[in-house]
């Protein structure tokens, strides 16, 4: 589960939820899907979490990484 993007992530935990949603699945069968469903959903929180803090940082022009901030663009 950790190689797939987010998208796929995402796709997968939205075809679950279709199953789900159904109720045409058996009981052990729907456990099973739905802890598949949090795996998925910890994995793309944490992806989202990740792309955050990239786009929270800037490239200033000698390579180091700062946070990102307001006032830092208005000189």
């Amino acid at each position: 589960m950790e190689n797939l993007s987010f998208e796929q992530s995402l796709e997968k935990l939205e075809t679950i939820v279709h199953e789900l949603e159904n109720g045409s699945i058996e009981l052990d069968k729907a456990i099973e899907k739905y802890t598949e469903a949090m795996k998925l959903v910890k994995s793309c929180s944490e992806k989202l979490n990740e792309a955050t803090d990239k786009v929270n940082k800037i490239l200033k022009e000698n390579g180091e990484l700062v946070d990102f901030s307001i006032e830092n663009n208005e000189e």
